[in-house]
C-alpha cells in the first residue's frame, strides 16, 4: 500500500465547544506538519527521518505540550521527555529531565545512535546533548504566560492535570471527577508521528512536557519504550494520554504483540488495546508495514493526522464513539 504516515497532538477531553482561537491554530499545525512529512516521504526519506522531522517541528510550535509549549512541574521548571524507535532494528532512544535542549527528540535519536544505552535522562542527558552540540536555549524559552497560567491554576485547584485537562477556577472548589469548564484557551498535548516509507521501514517518535504540576523528577509513559512509544517490523505506534495509566497496560506494544501473536490486523488490535484501558485515559496512532492507519482512542478527543500514498487524508479531533465507548478512525 506504499508509505504512510500519522501524527497526533494529544488526547483529552476536549468539549466540542472549543473556540475557534483554540482549535484553528492546532489544526493548522497538523495540517501543516502532515503536509511536511507526507512530502518527505514521496522524495524517499527514510521513515525515521520523517518522523524526527514531524516532532521536531510539533516541538517548535507553543500550542502543544512538548518543546516550545511544555506544561510545567509543581516547581514552576520544565522537564520535557522524547522517545524514538526504529522498527527493523528494534533501535531506540530515549531521554528525560530536560529543560535547555529545543528538541529532545533529536537527542532521543543520537542517544540511539551514538550511545550503547537507550536512555538517559536529567544531567546526563543534559551533559550528552552539549558533547554533541546539539541547540540549547534558556529554560525561560520553554516557560510560556499560558503555561504559567495553567500551573497557577492547577496549584489552586490541587490537582495534577493530564493533556487538555480544563484548568478549575477557584482553589480548593474542584475535587476529581468535577465537570471542567469548556473555555481554556491554553490547553496542550503530546505530540507524536508514525511512519513507514516506500521500503516498508516503520518508526515512531513522540515527545512531551508531561503533566502540568506534575511532580519534579515525574517520568510519563513517553520515553518507556513499549508503553508510549514501540515499533517493530510489524507497525509503529506513539500513544498519548494518562501516562501511568499507558505505562501500566504498556500500550504501545500490546497493539505490536497482538499483530505478532494473535495475527490482529493493526485496526482490530489497536481497538482491542485502547477498550481494554481505563475510559478516558488512551489516544494512540499507529501504522503497518502495509500501509495502514489507524488513530484510535477512549478520550472525547485526539488531535490528529494521517496520510498515505493511495491519496487518503484525514485532520481531525473528535470522533462519533461506537457502542462499546472507545473511538476508532481507520484509512484503508
Amino acid at each position: 500500500m506504499g508509505w504512510a504516515l500519522a501524527l497526533h497532538g494529544g488526547a483529552g477531553d476536549v468539549p466540542r465547544t472549543l473556540p475557534p482561537e483554540s482549535r484553528e491554530p492546532r489544526l493548522a499545525a497538523l495540517r501543516r506538519c502532515l503536509d511536511l512529512g507526507a512530502a518527505a516521504l514521496r522524495d524517499g526519506r527514510s521513515a525515521l527521518d520523517v518522523v524526527e522531522l514531524v516532532v521536531r517541528e510539533l516541538e517548535d510550535c507553543p500550542h502543544f505540550n512538548a518543546g516550545r509549549g511544555s506544561v510545567l512541574t509543581a516547581s514552576g521548571t520544565v522537564e520535557m521527555e522524547a522517545c524514538v524507535m526504529e522498527g527493523a532494528t528494534l533501535r531506540c532512544g530515549a531521554v528525560s529531565g530536560l529543560s535547555t535542549v529545543a528538541n529532545a527528540v533529536s537527542l532521543a535519536r543520537l542517544v540511539m545512535e551514538k550511545t550503547p544505552h537507550i536512555y538517559l535522562a536529567f544531567d546526563g542527558a543534559e551533559a550528552f546533548a552539549r558533547e554533541q552540540g546539539v541547540e540549547t536555549k534558556d529554560p525561560s524559552h520553554f516557560i510560556t504566560e499560558h503555561n504559567i497560567e495553567r500551573l497557577r491554576q492547577a496549584k489552586e485547584a490541587n490537582r495534577v492535570q493530564i493533556d487538555y485537562t480544563q484548568p478549575m477556577k477557584g482553589p480548593q472548589q474542584a475535587p476529581q471527577g468535577t465537570p471542567a469548564p469548556a473555555d481554556d484557551n491554553s490547553q496542550t498535548g503530546t505530540v507524536g508521528c508514525v511512519a513507514v516509507d516506500a521500503a516498508g521501514n516503520l518508526a515512531t517518535a513522540t515527545s512531551t512536557g508531561g503533566l502540568v504540576n506534575k511532580m519534579a523528577g515525574r517520568i510519563g509513559d513517553t520515553p518507556v519504550v513499549g508503553a508510549g512509544t514501540y515499533a517493530n517490523a510489524l507497525c509503529a505506534v506513539s500513544a498519548t494520554g494518562k501516562g501511568e495509566e499507558i505505562i501500566r497496560y504498556t500500550v504501545a506494544r500490546d497493539v505490536a504483540a497482538l499483530m505478532e501473536h494473535r495475527g490482529m490486523p493493526l485496526r482490530d488490535a489497536a481497538a482491542r488495546v485502547v477498550a481494554g484501558a481505563p475510559r478516558g485515559a488512551v489516544g494512540l496512532v499507529a501504522v503497518s508495514a502495509g500501509g495502514e492507519v489507524c488513530m484510535a482512542h477512549n478520550t472525547t478527543a485526539l488531535f490528529r493526522a494521517c496520510a498515505t500514498e493511495d491519496g487518503h487524508e484525514e485532520v481531525g479531533i473528535w470522533t462519533d464513539a461506537d457502542a462499546d465507548g472507545e473511538s476508532v478512525s481507520v484509512a484503508l
